[in-house]
């Protein structure tokens, strides 16, 4: 059986779309060797089956390590899954003013335990616009003072 430039092309495309079925974020990676396969049948149309198997899977090898040792380290960090007392201290910036019995908003430049903006509470009051850092974690609000 001779394998041609469309097959890689179909078998890509089905890679791709299985990716939304499996929640695993590589199987895309694979999608994307045969995809890349398939260019380079067009331009090389000779290569042996061996020579195409070797290829899609050193593309696809190749395209996923460089996605979780490059691109993902870059991606924009958050604090999901840190324990509680690991955001102690983080700063932030109040959103809405915030007293003693008056709850307001906080705003993160990255977020912390999942969200960029938290409900706070203070022990003092503290107008809108001023930068807080976290006190503590109380709940589903953060404790916060002056920075």
């Amino acid at each position: 059986m001779n394998i041609e430039w469309w097959h890689w092309t179909v078998g890509g495309i089905a890679l791709v779309l299985l990716e939304l079925a499996v929640p695993a974020f590589y199987v895309i990676w694979f999608g994307f060797g045969a995809l890349l396969l398939s260019v380079v049948m067009l331009a090389a149309p000779a290569l042996s089956l061996t020579a195409q198997i070797v290829l899609w899977m050193a593309s696809s090898i190749g395209m996923t390590v460089l996605w979780f040792r490059v691109f993902k380290r870059s991606a924009h960090k958050t604090l999901i899954g840190t324990a509680d007392g690991d955001v102690i201290g983080e700063a932030g910036l109040l959103v809405h003013a915030v007293a003693p019995f008056q709850r307001g908003k906080v705003r993160f430049q990255r977020p912390i335990l999942g969200a960029e903006e938290w409900p706070c509470t203070a022990e003092t009051d503290i107008a809108a616009g001023e930068r807080v850092k976290i006190v503590s974690i109380e709940g589903s609000f953060v404790k916060v003072s002056k920075a």
